[in-house]
């Protein structure tokens, strides 16, 4: 029951039209009953003569205007009830993403990107079908039932009522046992759903790989396998389906043979008249759609409870970065960093990437962060910007502990270009223009130059209108890099980080990126993750790690002069160069 009071919260919100939409509903069911009545009036007013064309023509306008109100009530309905339930749909939709946002990178890092998007379409689809049909159906599965069946004892029979309507107690009987059994197959058909989705994502996203490693037949094999799968766990719920309506069909027709021998029979002897022998035929035929409704509501019931409990999950998903009752009011950072003895691991069975960083960043500085694949470097950037957390006391920005900051202010002070270079299906403009309260083409432009990326734009047909593909697939890997540079440069952030976000363009764009920042950087801190000491040589300090811990730390010429690490891999590179020269 706990996990249903996630619904309940946004039924609340539109409960007005929710009994709005009952009492219009109400009025409709009620009105229904007269339709059968008029009929069997005139009916039996033609048979025995007492009617005239005046009383005919007064039962046909009785039930040409009980009509019209039908049609304004059924839209009057629908317009609540459905429309209720698709706002709900959009506000549990806005609200998931909302919450995805706040999680931390942990809880990306362990759930697929298919198996989310799952959610944001067949879940909340199910959802919006408990919270709007499933209100119809089962409001119909229970008060018409009722009201036709008190109408048929009133008006016609109680003998030939109770007679028709032996059916129904099977009908109660076997809806329970059928709600589970579609609970628990629908939860596995959207599970299935959700394998699909990341199969397909993840394979459209990785074809340049797919393609160039001639892998596409066992793509197709993996797809033709998860596509099997949510077949037939889709086909276990309609079989299901299929079992229980023929059923129902049966059901209803055992109720109509009743009422054609035994209701004929009292028709016959003059226990009934004709007229009511035809209204109580109507009844039975007002009592098939409640009876579908019964069936219908409980599939609804069930699938939406099972996506429910799975929305529920992530909502109960709780973020691991978040701020405490100990951050402070600080709406600015000037750029000043400090690590002190900074260890860290990701999890507790982890071994630790970082060990004992002791480094001071002055306002205004440049520091450089070199080492070996897997030495920590891109950690220390995902610290600085809490995409985890740091033991108190390692991490200091401007004096103060970094869980001290509130995160806007903090993420809002630094601009970051990670090593993926992540672009939106967006133009270059939007692109450049992300991370900024301003997107006027001339700051844009300023940002691009800098970046040395503003002359390839310009030779692009549509030039800064340009749309990039899918995670900008359709520039090259140089260019996505110097896109990345731009728009965290468009930022103008108090602190930027590089994450080896130059390895990707020549050593001559390169120097010219260098010397651009560090002309348009001056009083702002720098820190250049990088694998290539060309890029960072002229640092103010240079931090190289290996295996997590500070081997060398010192300017340029200090450290080659250790004939260290940072020496040798400086001669190494340097023979490279030279050999590719020759």
């Amino acid at each position: 029951m706990k996990d249903i009071n996630i619904i309940f919260k946004y039924i609340k919100k539109y409960k007005w039209k929710y009994i709005a939409g009952i009492l219009i509903l109400f009025i409709v069911d009620f009105l229904n009953l007269y339709i059968p009545q008029f009929t069997g009036e005139i009916t039996d007013g033609l048979e025995s003569g007492t009617m005239d064309r005046n009383g005919v023509m007064l039962g046909i306008a009785k039930i040409v205007i009980v009509g019209l109100i039908l049609a304004l009530g059924r839209f009057g309905w629908r317009y609540y009830i459905f429309g209720s339930s698709r706002a709900i749909e959009c506000k549990l939709r806005n609200d998931l993403f909302a919450h995805l946002e706040t999680l931390s990178m942990s809880y990306f890092n362990k759930n697929k990107t298919g198996d989310l998007m799952a959610h944001f379409t067949n879940d909340l689809n199910a959802i919006r079908m408990a919270t709007g049909p499933a209100v119809i159906t089962s409001f119909d599965a229970g008060i018409m039932t009722i009201m036709v069946l008190t109408k048929m004892i009133l008006y016609v029979d109680l003998r030939l009522t109770l007679l028709a309507v032996i059916p129904l107690i099977f009908l109660g009987v076997g809806g329970v046992y059928y709600g589970m059994a579609i609970e628990k197959r629908f939860d596995e058909k959207q599970q299935a759903f959700s394998e699909l989705t990341d199969q397909v994502q993840e394979s459209i996203s990785g074809m340049r790989v797919i393609k160039a490693f001639v892998q596409e037949h066992k793509e197709l094999k993996a797809f033709a396998k998860a596509n099997q799968k949510n077949k037939d766990r889709n086909l276990k719920v309609v079989k299901l389906q299929a079992f229980i309506m023929p059923l129902l069909d049966i059901l209803i027709g055992f109720s109509s043979v009743i009422t054609l021998i035994y209701g004929g029979y009292l028709t016959i002897t003059g226990e009934i008249t004709i007229g009511r022998f035809i209204a109580f035929n109507q009844y039975i035929n007002m009592l098939v759609w409640p009876m579908i409704a019964t069936g219908d509501s409980i599939t609804f019931f069930s699938q939406g409870f099972a996506s429910i409990k799975r929305v529920q999950n992530i909502f109960n998903e709780k973020p691991e970065i978040y701020e405490d009752e100990t951050v402070r009011n600080i709406d600015h950072l000037e750029g000043k960093i400090q690590f002190t003895d900074l260890n860290f691991r990701f999890t507790s069975e982890t071994p630790e990437v970082l060990k004992h960083i002791t480094v001071e960043v002055k306002q205004g500085n440049t520091l450089a962060i070199l080492g070996r694949t897997g030495s920590g470097k891109t950690t220390i950037a995902n610290l600085l910007l809490r995409m985890y957390n740091a033991p108190r006391g390692t991490i200091r920005l401007d004096g103060y502990d970094i869980r001290e900051i509130p995160l806007k202010t903090l993420r809002e002070n630094i601009a970051y270009v990670p090593q993926d270079n992540f672009l939106f299906s967006d133009t270059l403009q939007n692109n450049i223009a992300f991370g900024s309260d301003h997107k006027e083409i001339e700051l844009v432009q300023k940002a691009a130059k800098e970046a040395n990326i503003h002359d390839n734009i310009m030779n692009f047909p549509l030039q800064y209108a340009t749309l990039v593909g899918e995670r900008g697939v359709t520039l090259s890997g140089g260019q996505k890099q110097r896109s990345s540079i731009a728009r965290a440069l468009m930022k103008n952030a108090p602190i930027l980080i590089l994450d080896d976000a130059l390895s990707a363009v020549d050593t001559d764009t390169e120097e010219q990126i260098l010397a651009n920042l560090k002309e348009n950087r001056n009083g702002k801190t720098t820190i250049i993750i990088a694998h290539r000491i060309s890029t960072i040589q002229n640092a103010d300090h240079i931090l190289v790690l290996d295996s997590g811990e500070m081997a060398e730390y010192g300017t340029h010429e200090e450290l080659m002069a250790k004939h260290g690490i940072y020496a040798d891999m400086y001669e190494k590179q340097q023979l490279e160069q030279q050999l590719e020269a020759v």
